[in-house]
């Protein structure tokens, strides 16, 4: 593979291992983060270079790479003071991780487009663990030949990046995507509960189960962790609640209903006034759980 300069900004929980596989792959990776010392800790980790704004980070890159954490953070670093759009060279590739707003992705893309470089709003699906193992689900937004050649040094950190249409519609996938999720969690949770309930062993349920058509990546990563009451796993459910808000603002400009969806971001709303809003998305099984009158 050819070697690119590659800037990476915002090292959080996906961020950071997804920058490292770009590092491992041989590209040159200068790294941007809000908070320094994570990406000092990063420069400690891999090799690569350190940079106090975006715009420092972005200045020398042929692609860059941000992952952030909402709509108003992407706006930030690419067209606040001192963001990539104001040092960025033309040609350049953008690539935005970030779950957000199909509108975000698409006012990004005119920005970039006015100083002359290409944007992808590139969602990724997998989570930490898809993350660290480099194995990401990744949905692309954009202009074919871009996206053709962005697509090898995505493969650093993905198992799958297909594209998905013009800009916009990676994000508009990863709407799709958190909606299902949200549905097989539920079903779950409540499977999980019936099933506990009744004395069935959870590890030989999931072991039939996965093999019919009720499998699932949900069924067999978060069956039996779900019945253990383990629910640290990195995606809090601040963050599903977040995408959440997205898909329903989506819906509604499009006069969509999504009704289940709307049932569990309410259980979950629930579940972060009993202040479990830290844990992982699976948590929505405790939903069930029985008062403690004692």
């Amino acid at each position: 593979m050819t070697t690119h300069n590659i800037a990476f900004i915002g090292l959080g929980t996906m961020g950071f291992p997804m920058a490292g596989h770009l590092a491992n792959a041989g590209h040159n990776v200068t790294v941007f983060n809000r908070t320094t010392a994570t990406a000092e800790k990063w420069i400690n980790s891999y090799k690569g270079q350190l940079a106090l704004t975006p715009a420092e980070a972005a200045k020398n890159a042929d692609i860059i790479f941000t992952c952030v954490g909402n709509d108003d953070d992407v706006r930030h670093v690419y067209t606040g003071e001192d963001g990539i759009l104001s040092s960025v060279k033309s040609g350049a590739i953008l690539v935005d991780n970030t779950t957000a707003s199909a509108e975000v992705a698409r006012e990004i893309a005119a920005a970039a487009h006015a100083v002359h470089a290409e944007f992808l709003d590139a969602p990724v699906s997998g989570g930490e663990a898809g993350a660290v193992n480099g194995c990401l689900t990744v949905m692309v937004g954009g202009d074919p030949v871009v996206f053709e050649k962005a697509k090898p040094i995505i493969d650093c950190f993905a198992k799958a990046a297909t594209l998905m249409g013009d800009v916009g519609y990676g994000q508009v996938t990863k709407m799709a995507n958190q909606i299902c999720i949200a549905g097989i969690l539920q079903g779950l949770s409540e499977a999980i509960t019936l099933a506990k309930s009744s004395g069935l062993d959870i590890e030989k349920m999931t072991d039939v189960l996965k093999h019919g058509a009720a499998g699932s990546w949900q069924l067999e990563n978060r069956a039996a962790t779900m019945a253990e009451d383990k629910f640290d796993f990195g995606f809090a459910i601040d963050w599903m609640r977040k995408d959440l808000g997205i898909c329903f603002d989506a819906a509604d400009k499009l006069g969509v209903e999504l009704p289940l969806a709307k049932q569990v971001d309410e259980k979950y709303a629930d579940l972060q006034q009993r202040g479990l809003n830290r844990s992982d998305t699976s948590v929505l099984i405790k939903q069930f759980d029985k008062p403690d009158f004692s």
